[in-house]
């Protein structure tokens, strides 16, 4: 898949478990790790809003495009 998540390095740099961002968005550990792994089919623009409200991002900086 060309798209690629960034999303562990962002809970790194911010020194955050996946529990815990789990439990901020208010979705199981499960169904974000789907997401971590690339494995989500889609992303909803109100949950990429939520994530970078909380790890205080940009979506560039949790989604890559690669050949």
């Amino acid at each position: 898949m060309p798209i690629i998540i960034n999303l562990d390095v962002m809970l790194a740099k911010r020194k955050m478990q996946s529990k815990e961002l789990a439990e901020k968005l208010d979705i199981t550990p499960a169904n974000l790790s789907i997401l971590k792994t690339g494995k989500a089919k889609g992303l909803r623009f109100d949950t990429l809003e939520a994530i970078c409200r909380i790890l205080d991002c940009q979506p560039g900086d949790i989604l890559e495009y690669k050949e």
